[in-house]
């Protein structure tokens, strides 16, 4: 248990590594959930066997690529492939027969991390002939993590679980036709990427660059605070189009937000939502 002097010296210090990285990357973390933040320093400090948290904002300082390291332990990515499968089987039954009368269809994935819900969407679209009339557009802050998502790689031992999230979540084919695989590894097809386009953009900072019919943001908001929530349902409303879905995490909700009222709710059970 720390003093309460204690206590005091580490919020100090940890407001100090907050605003360098801020200064010197333009990341601005002060307004995500301030327990989630303090765990993935804590967490990178055992790391580096760090005595205190200023050791760590010095060396992002000072050290040549130490501050991206930071950046990276805190855009940990949880993800995988058709989370949640009632929420997919919902979007399945409730939006796609509305999607299917536009000409183009326009989907944001924002966070999308390492790309697993992206390629749940391609295959969901591909089942219901809507893929190839849709650009995805799949955004992270990590360029690592989209690195990884660009390839539509997936370790073979989580296959067994993806396999039953995607019968879950309605699928209609053998899930094994859309990828092949190797002794570690499984390769989507790269016909299921081919309308995606992955880029850094970073939800705190950077603004709409699109008009979408759909968008994703699923888990992400849960790390942030509640002013800064409503700032990222600010730029979803601009960003949706006119009827626009959005769709969030199991555990997030319109419900306590300034913007409820610009939505009406698609499902009882999941947290998707129209654009009024």
């Amino acid at each position: 248990m720390y003093t309460q002097d204690e206590n005091r010296r580490k919020e100090l210090e940890v407001d100090l590594l907050l605003e360098t990285i801020h200064r010197l990357a333009g990341y601005d973390f002060k307004q995500y959930v301030r327990a989630s933040i303090i765990r993935r320093i804590e967490n990178r400090r055992n790391i580096e066997n760090a005595p205190n948290i200023t050791v760590l904002t010095e060396r992002a300082i000072h050290e040549p690529g130490f501050l991206e390291k930071i950046i990276e332990g805190f855009s940990v990515p949880v993800t995988e492939m058709f989370r949640d499968p009632s929420f997919f089987k919902e979007f399945r039954m409730n939006i796609i027969p509305i999607l299917r009368s536009y000409k183009e269809i326009r989907i944001w994935h924002a966070g999308c991390a390492t790309g697993e819900e992206v390629l749940s969407m391609a295959i969901l679209l591909d089942e219901e002939g809507l893929l190839d009339k849709t650009t995805i557009y799949a955004t992270d802050m990590s360029e690592i993590a989209l690195e990884q998502a660009r390839r539509g790689i997936v370790p073979l031992n989580k296959m067994q679980n993806y396999t039953k999230n995607y019968l879950k979540a309605g699928g209609t084919k053998e899930f094994s036709i859309y990828y092949k695989t190797n002794s570690h590894n499984v390769f989507f097809s790269e016909q299921l990427l081919k309308n995606v386009i992955f880029a850094q953009h970073n939800l705190v900072t950077d603004q709409s660059f699109n008009e979408f019919h759909v968008i994703f943001c699923r888990n992400v908001l849960i790390y942030f605070n509640p002013s800064l929530q409503n700032k990222v349902h600010e730029l979803f409303i601009r960003s949706l189009s006119q009827n626009g879905f959005l769709g969030l995490g199991n555990k997030e909700s319109l419900r306590i937000s300034e913007y409820a009222d610009a939505y009406e709710e698609i499902s009882t059970a999941e947290p998707l939502y129209r654009k009024k």
